[in-house]
């Protein structure tokens, strides 16, 4: 009986072990390979204490196809790293990651009864689509997910939008129509 508990509980541990490996080397293989500075929630929490800027945060889940176009493709644009890079922090999210991260003094785990975490449905505003891009003003205020994938094109017209203040004077509508994008 104990040697079964003992090979149980060693297997558990493993697994455990090998998927969080998993997820803090792709965290850091992402940036490594798109060269976006992917930043966590808390790092930019510290970071709004002394430079305060936009946020730029890409939910995502392992299993997400789309998510993993978005990567290969618009987070690797010479232009979209370089305008996310100048104008926005950046935060690579894993919908579904299963520890605690504490965001303005509150700690969120886990849904209950769900995979997802209870910061993503938050911020996606309990509409979980995968990928979900999330434009917040300086020190995370005004959230605006975009739920989606966005090709290069589109994430020109959106990170300018919210990058450049237009959405505050003019609106979606007018501003897609006026918009003469530049990045291929």
């Amino acid at each position: 009986m104990n040697l079964k508990y003992n090979i149980v509980v060693f297997t558990i541990l493993v697994f455990t072990l090998n998927s969080f490996a998993q997820n803090k080397s792709t965290v850091a293989n992402k940036t490594k390979s798109s060269g976006i500075n992917w930043m966590s929630v808390e790092e930019v929490q510290e970071r709004m204490k002394t430079e305060p800027r936009k946020v730029y945060v890409d939910i995502y889940t392992d299993w997400c196809g789309w998510c993993k176009v978005m990567d290969k493709k618009t987070f690797t644009h010479p232009n979209v790293i370089k305008y996310l890079t100048d104008n926005y922090y950046c935060i690579h999210f894993n919908a579904e990651r299963k520890d605690s991260v504490f965001f303005k003094d509150k700690k969120y785990g886990l849904l209950p009864g769900t995979k997802t975490n209870e910061l993503a449905a938050d911020w996606m505003r309990n509409k979980l689509s995968y990928p979900t891009s999330i434009f917040f003003e300086e020190n995370f205020n005004n959230p605006q997910p975009v739920p989606g994938y966005l090709e290069t094109p589109t994430m020109e017209m959106i990170l300018k939008y919210f990058g450049e203040n237009k959405h505050k004077t003019t609106p979606w509508e007018k501003y897609q129509k006026e918009f003469k994008g530049e990045w291929k």
